[in-house]
């Protein structure tokens, strides 16, 4: 019988073996990045299309994107009347809602002021604090994006430079960490973010900022601004993110919920859009006032 030699087959079949681990882990890679691959089409596509057609169908994806947050939280902290503080927790969002796009904000926070007093009642002693901060952190994003995508004009140019920044900084933040790996940001905070993500993520979101804003807004010749603004919306991101782990870390979860493949939970998918839509919607506002904040961010 012929064949190799015993010494050739020997390593052979040494290097089949030490390429399993490798092959397994590659795997895994690929299991991880598929579904949060194809999460990520449909959740952008969903958003873009909102953008376009603006009014009630973007202010609907919004209000389902809060109701997401505000189900996901209640679960997180638990305790009695879950159910009740839920469904009471959305009518206060999709009153906040209408009142956003219709132009008046302050009646839309105070309904959402109305149904955190109402789940702090709902929620026991032990947990009425957590319980009311609920409809308040997933309404502070639902007024802020609706009040920059009703205001004119610019409305939907502001909502897609949001979405270049946020996006751009979360793309680049979690590749980079996976390629470049090295040490951790905050370990004990949250155990997969990397400087070198971290880094590479947060200029990236500028940059973004500076080429949508170059892209869509009315002064081309002013890019300054843009990269500013850009740079402290993604640290803002940043700001959210690391505020949505210390939440998870309080009540020991790794993710927020299963909702999305490959993303974890509305939460964990839109921790730093909360952060940067409110910073974008307070500079905007503070510049030309409610009715026009989207152009707040576009002319300087």
């Amino acid at each position: 019988m012929t064949g190799l030699p015993r010494d050739e087959v020997d390593n052979r079949c040494g290097s089949d073996v030490a390429a399993l681990p490798r092959r397994a882990a590659s795997q895994r890679a690929l299991a991880d990045v598929l579904p949060r691959l194809a999460s990520s089409v449909v959740l952008i596509a969903v958003a873009l299309a909102a953008t376009f057609y603006g009014g009630y169908w973007f202010g609907l994806a919004a209000l389902v994107a809060a109701a997401g947050i505000l189900f996901e939280w209640q679960n997180l902290v638990g305790g009695p009347n879950v159910g009740l503080r839920i469904g009471s927790g959305s009518i206060g969002l999709a009153l906040a809602v209408y009142f956003s796009l219709d132009g008046n904000p302050h009646w839309a926070l105070a309904a959402l002021v109305a149904a955190s007093f109402l789940l702090s009642l709902a929620a026991g002693p032990d947990r009425r604090l957590w319980a009311a901060a609920g409809p308040l952190y997933a309404g502070i994003m639902l007024v802020s994006i609706a009040v920059l995508r009703s205001s004119e004009p610019f409305g939907f140019e502001a909502i897609i430079w949001l979405f270049a920044v946020v996006w751009g900084n979360d793309t680049m933040a979690y590749f980079a960490g996976r390629l470049v790996g090295g040490p951790k940001l905050w370990p004990r905070l949250s155990p997969s973010k990397t400087w070198a993500g971290t880094v590479v993520g947060v200029l990236c979101g500028a940059l973004a900022g500076l080429a949508a804003g170059m892209a869509l807004g009315p002064a081309p010749g002013s890019p300054w601004h843009y990269l500013a603004l850009g740079l402290a919306c993604a640290l803002a991101a940043l700001a959210g993110d690391l505020l949505e782990s210390s939440i998870k870390r309080r009540f020991a979860v790794k993710d927020s919920s299963g909702l999305i493949p490959g993303h974890g939970g509305v939460m964990d998918r839109l921790d730093g859009f909360i952060a940067a839509s409110v910073l974008a919607a307070a500079v905007g506002v503070s510049r030309f006032g409610v009715a026009s904040a989207a152009a707040g961010l576009f002319s300087w």
